[in-house]
């Protein structure tokens, strides 16, 4: 490890430590992320994001925290310090997934899903009595809603349809796809109390430790549908899923048919990932939205 002046100073103003040493850390899309070896012997990662909005960082803080709340829920990294332009949290050693893992992982999300949440939207209060999150580097809305089938169609899905529309991320005949089957939302979307969701938890999202203990990053923390959360896992191929799934039912048994609703919660991330990736998301969502109709 070498020591980038800048970022070394920045942290130690932040953290009343001196930084022996920094390395840039690979994989992150949003921020620059390195780790720092600090002058007690331990180590921390700070992520930084350039003109990010003044409380992106503390959103991501609180966010964490309430995660982090749930009694035998998922571990979340221990937070530093935190500034408009950084966080610094306790650095995680990196490891491998394996089965027994995955099972702990699996028993643990349960448990932080069943911590529960006040209504289906924030759980942070602002100015308006709830507060927008982030999603990557988009904006989040989370104004509450009685039902899930309303929050996920009016805060979810409908935002980022029209986001990737103006954005020409997708085709008109792929939105109005989309749009037919958020008219059935109600119908086809089960009710169940709000969730303590992590809300963006893809693989790149659960951290396995050294140890073998599994780790939340990177929220975008709501009450949600749980059915969410899995449908990520799912999405973007979560090593051992099904370990994971299996510890999962062992706590909270999923409603059924919940296999045959992933695709639905899954139009949500193919619609943010159409929104900052283009590609070929949009017409997967939309494929997605007229095999599920």
């Amino acid at each position: 490890m070498t020591r980038n002046v800048q970022l070394a100073e920045r942290a130690e103003e932040l953290l009343g430590l001196a930084v022996r040493a920094t390395a840039p850390v690979a994989g992150g899309d949003v921020a620059r992320a390195t780790k720092l070896r600090l002058s007690d012997g331990t180590s921390a990662l700070m992520k930084a994001v350039s003109q990010a909005p003044a409380d992106f960082f503390a959103v991501e803080v609180a966010g964490l925290r309430w995660l982090g709340e749930a009694t035998d829920g998922v571990s979340v990294p221990e937070v530093l310090a935190a500034d408009r332009d950084c966080v610094i949290l306790r650095w995680i050693e990196p490891g491998r997934t394996h089965a027994d893992a995955a099972s702990r992982f699996g028993t643990a999300l349960a448990h932080t899903h069943d911590a529960g949440a006040p209504r289906f939207g924030a759980h942070l209060t602002g100015p308006d009595g709830y507060r927008d999150g982030y999603i990557a580097t988009l904006p989040l809305p989370n104004r509450p809603a009685d039902s899930w089938p309303e929050f996920y169609a009016v805060r979810r899905v409908l935002p980022y349809l029209k986001l990737a529309r103006d954005r020409g991320a997708i085709e008109a005949d792929d939105a109005a796809a989309i749009e037919a089957l958020v008219g059935r939302f109600a119908t086809l979307l089960p009710e169940e109390p709000p969730s303590r969701l992590h809300g963006d938890l893809w693989s790149g999202n659960v951290l396995w430790g050294a140890d073998g203990e599994p780790w939340l990053v990177d929220p975008a923390a709501h009450g949600g549908h749980r059915e969410l959360d899995l449908a990520m896992l799912a999405l973007f191929g979560l090593p051992n899923l099904a370990e994971v799934l299996d510890a999962y039912q062992q706590v909270h048994p999923l409603t059924d048919g919940w296999e045959e609703r992933l695709p639905l919660h899954q139009l949500f991330p193919l619609l943010v990932h159409a929104c900052l990736f283009g590609g070929g998301y949009g017409a997967r969502a939309a494929d997605t939205a007229r095999r599920v109709g």
